[in-house]
């Protein structure tokens, strides 16, 4: 039996469907993305459920995990946001709906880029996967403009796309 939900807005990852079948075939393609990167933490005992909020094959997915965790302060509940950009887990705190795990990626990668620019510490910033140069910033930063100001609104038309400080 599944557990009570601390989201909103996700299904279960079994009933994941795109808008034709190519799109299921690339998010399908995009769980297993997902579910590799989080297991690929020691932290991570197993995946007891997967769900799936949203996405656009091969551009973004977003999905919600409920893991067996090891180790004190792991969260049971992980959003894993995988896709055209570096995969990242977010906790559920701030971010209740698929939406707001979007955007809460975006911020994070956002903290991540200014790190970067800035020769800053990147201890106090999300760990991105990808080499932590000028260019791997301004190519990310290229990719959330482009999520940020073209596919969200188109995404998800006529609501408030605009993340909250």
């Amino acid at each position: 039996m599944a557990s009570q939900l601390p989201v909103s807005g996700v299904v279960l990852a079994s009933e994941m469907t795109g808008e034709n079948e190519v799109e299921t075939v690339r998010l399908r393609r995009m769980e297993a993305e997902a579910r590799a990167f989080l297991t690929a933490f020691k932290w991570c005992g197993s995946i007891l459920e997967f769900y799936f909020g949203d996405g656009l094959g091969d551009v973004f997915a977003i999905f919600l995990a409920r893991i067996e965790p090891w180790g004190a302060g792991v969260d049971e509940y992980l959003w894993v946001i995988v896709g055209d950009l570096p995969p990242v887990y977010l906790v559920v705190d701030d971010c209740r709906t698929p939406k707001a795990a979007l955007h809460g990626y975006i911020a994070e990668m956002r903290k991540w880029i200014a790190a970067v620019e800035d020769n800053g510490n990147l201890n106090s910033v999300i760990p991105v996967n990808v080499p932590a140069t000028p260019e791997s910033a301004k190519a990310l930063k290229s990719r959330l403009d482009c999520l940020e100001h073209e596919l969200i609104p188109a995404w998800w038309p006529g609501e408030d796309n605009v993340q909250p400080e």
